[in-house]
């Protein structure tokens, strides 16, 4: 069976997902799936109208993504905050460009620039911001000792984290947990 894909931008979570599909059934669209960053239609359907879609999308806080350089771009954050957010496997145990390179099928050194001349910032970088999100979010639940965070996120020791949340938010982890002044981004905003 053949499908119509669309690409949308700021889908970060199975919420995120919910309201994507339920947007998409509301216009009439028979939905076979819906992931982060992108929805399957089914061709059957009518004629997909684009700017009906993008204005449904729009009002809800996505974007329509039209061009296949968007489209990787927004498929190389995915991957990243997949892997920041995953539990239970591997954690950040694995090596990055790897990782990327075989979850979009292409060469690292490829995206790698693609996403710097987008972005203005290097994947790494992007990764070490979810990173340190993911840790706030951690300190806020208060379940895990920092140890078992730097653990979990792949950090070669408490003492890394600390230097490196220290460093993107100005504040050590244990002063964070103190005040929690430090509000957390929504991960489609984190490097803003």
């Amino acid at each position: 069976m053949a499908t119509n894909k669309i690409y949308i931008k700021n889908m970060v979570c199975d919420r995120c997902k919910r309201v994507v599909a339920e947007e998409l059934q509301k216009l009439g669209y028979t939905v076979l799936q819906v992931g982060l960053g992108e929805a399957e239609l089914a061709t059957d359907d009518p004629e997909v109208n684009m700017e009906q879609l993008r204005e449904v999308l729009e009002s809800n806080g996505f974007e329509l993504l039209d061009d296949r350089r968007t489209q990787l771009i927004e498929k190389v954050k995915l991957a990243i905050i997949e892997l920041v957010h995953q539990t239970g496997e591997q954690e950040l145990h694995i090596n990055t460009s790897d990782y990327i390179a075989d979850k979009l099928g292409l060469e690292y050194n490829y995206i790698s620039s693609l996403f710097s001349s987008f972005e203005g910032i290097t994947i790494e970088k992007y990764l070490i911001l979810q990173r340190i999100e993911r840790v706030k979010e951690l300190l806020v639940y208060d379940e895990l000792s920092l140890k078992e965070i730097a653990y979990k996120l792949g950090y070669s020791s408490v003492a890394h984290l600390s230097n490196q949340f220290k460093k993107v938010t100005g504040l050590t982890p244990s002063h964070f947990k103190q005040v929690k002044s430090e509000k957390r981004k929504t991960l489609d905003k984190v490097q803003d």
